[in-house]
């Protein structure tokens, strides 16, 4: 049987026990919150740039327009 506990810390108090930490523990720890920063800035940029006015057929109609356009480029 498993037990939740919600305990009130302040950020001095985290801190003071990250510190007490291994270094290998304090390693994996910073990754673990760097990934959540990395998630945290693509969903931003993801929601950014989403749009309902693009689809595959516009996306894939612009790049062969590109794609012509750097062939003919090398062909001359």
């Amino acid at each position: 049987m498993k037990t939740a506990l919600q305990i009130d810390l302040t950020f001095d108090q985290i801190l003071s026990v990250i510190k007490q930490l291994p270094k290998q523990q304090k390693i994996m720890l910073s990754k673990e919150l760097e990934k959540e920063v990395i998630d945290s800035k693509l969903s931003r940029l993801l929601k950014t740039f989403h749009t309902k006015e693009l689809d595959l057929k516009t996306i894939t109609k612009e790049v062969e327009i590109v794609r012509q356009d750097a062939y003919a480029k090398q062909k001359h």
